[in-house]
């Protein structure tokens, strides 16, 4: 395969660019092992938490409720992106795309019916289990 003089005038400044950010990283990661400092205080190797002294280990399980949260959080933004990008694009798009965003609409919110009634929303104790276990501790105080 032939190499052009187009090619060729092209390519060199990738090249001469590359060449410049690789020598300015070695030099800055040279100066810095050279010049920094090497203490090892008790102090070093722990987190700063804003000067609260950290209590208990750091891998804590989490419920899957704030996983669900995030998620659904991601999901609805993505798709909010998509109907200000129809927006912006109305003029263009006329009723075809109307008709398009009210189906998109109209998907959003069955989706969203969807996760609500297989409890994917309820993020706290459920309410009636609450209520029950109040009327059992006053049926066991009424008893004493």
């Amino acid at each position: 395969m032939q190499e052009t003089a187009e090619t060729t005038t092209l390519l060199w400044p990738l090249v001469v660019y590359g060449a410049i950010v690789l020598s300015l990283v070695l030099l800055i990661l040279g100066l810095s092992y050279v010049l920094g400092q090497r203490g090892n205080a008790r102090a070093t190797g722990e987190p700063y938490e804003g000067g609260i002294i950290s209590a208990g280990g750091a891998r804590i399980r989490f419920s899957s409720q704030f996983y669900m949260v995030a998620m659904m959080f991601v999901i609805f933004d993505v798709e909010t992106i998509f109907i200000f990008s129809w927006a912006i694009a109305f003029p263009e798009l006329g009723w075809y795309g109307y008709f398009g965003v009210l189906v998109f609409i109209v998907m959003l919110v069955v989706v969203l019916v969807y996760e609500w009634r297989n409890g994917a929303l309820d993020f706290g104790p459920d309410g009636k289990k609450i209520l029950a276990a109040y009327k059992r501790m006053l049926r066991e105080l009424s008893l004493n």
